[in-house]
């Protein structure tokens, strides 16, 4: 417990790859100190003792809580700190106060002081956190695989008259396939060098539908745990929670993060509006959740739900369909 005359900081922290800067104000807006620690698990305990020795923190400001601060932010939540996440400065302050790690501390800071970032970071240890991974390998793993494929075929274009007609025609599985099993020999022609990078990039493609399978299985798995009602509605909805839902115990405070809020397109907090539209690519995530990933009988709620709430006006607004999409999120979390 601290006495009676222990000032009370805030920490504000510019997060980088290597090294972290915190600078500590104390509860009347005054510079205290300010330190540099490395990104390691030594740096994140000295960096909790020296805002201890200054004093009870009561609130740690972390820029970029979901990359270079995520260890970061983990570390001082599991320690019982308050723990909120800040965004950069705006460049209006930037131009007045000038750019650097320390200054950017500082701001971030007496952002918390102020009132100006609320927002708790998520805790980053739940099942969330593992479909996060596991969708990161899976979506390099299916891109590689496209580009393998493109570049077989593109390479078949240009091979040998002889060995086109014998792939010609062929699926894309049955292609693999056969040139998988091709048998170049001694690399002495044309012919030989094209047989031996078709079957370079036929193999390269099994192997990463191998990986891409065994993620899916996982995926699967953690899915069906984490959203079981979309599970069982249909089997088009299963990749559907991995990239739209996020349950609500991944927040250290319980609030349930829905499409909405994640596919920035949740209604304004505040009679103003947005400065600028949602970026397309969420939009586009939301289209395809409607036309795609959304099996029939969701479908049917989503439709009948907007009829009743929005009248005969199209499913337009990405707001509305956040909305609806929110509400049909399952309402419990997993564990």
């Amino acid at each position: 417990m601290a006495h009676p005359g222990t000032p009370r900081i805030t920490v504000g922290i510019d997060t980088h790859l290597d090294v972290h800067v915190a600078h500590a104000c104390d509860q009347l807006g005054r510079r205290m100190a300010t330190v540099q620690v490395p990104t390691t698990p030594t740096g994140y305990h000295d960096l909790l003792a020296w805002a201890r020795g200054l004093g009870q923190p009561v609130a740690w400001g972390v820029e970029g809580t979901g990359s270079y601060g995520a260890a970061l932010a983990r570390f001082l939540a599991a320690n019982g700190q308050v723990v909120l996440e800040v965004n950069r400065p705006d460049r209006a302050a930037r131009r007045r106060h000038g750019k650097s790690d320390p200054l950017d501390a500082q701001a971030a800071a007496k952002a918390v002081q102020a009132g100006d970032v609320t927002v708790v970071p998520k805790a980053g240890d739940g099942q969330v956190e593992m479909i996060r991974s596991l969708r990161v390998a899976r979506q390099t793993a299916m891109r590689a695989r496209t580009q393998t494929i493109n570049a077989l075929k593109a390479l078949l274009v240009t091979a040998p008259a002889e060995l086109r007609e014998q792939l010609r025609g062929l699926s894309v599985t049955w292609l693999v396939r056969a040139a998988a099993e091709l048998e170049p020999g001694p690399i002495t022609s044309p012919l030989a060098a094209a047989m031996l990078a078709l079957r370079i990039l036929a193999r390269r493609y099994q192997a990463l539908s191998a990986e891409i399978s065994s993620l899916t299985t996982e995926l699967d798995r953690l899915t069906a745990k984490a959203a079981p009602s979309w599970w069982h509605c249909s089997a088009s909805a299963k990749t559907a929670p991995a990239r739209y839902w996020s349950p609500p115990a991944t927040t250290p405070t319980g609030s349930a993060a829905t499409p909405a809020s994640q596919c920035c397109a949740a209604p304004p907090r505040s009679r103003h509006p947005p400065a600028r539209p949602p970026p397309p690519a969420h939009v586009g995530s939301l289209g395809r959740l409607i036309a795609v990933e959304v099996p029939g009988c969701m479908y049917a709620r989503l439709v009948s739900g907007r009829r009743h709430k929005f009248g005969s006006e199209g499913l337009g607004m990405p707001g509305r369909l956040a909305r609806l999409i929110a509400s049909l999120a399952p309402a419990t979390a997993p564990d």
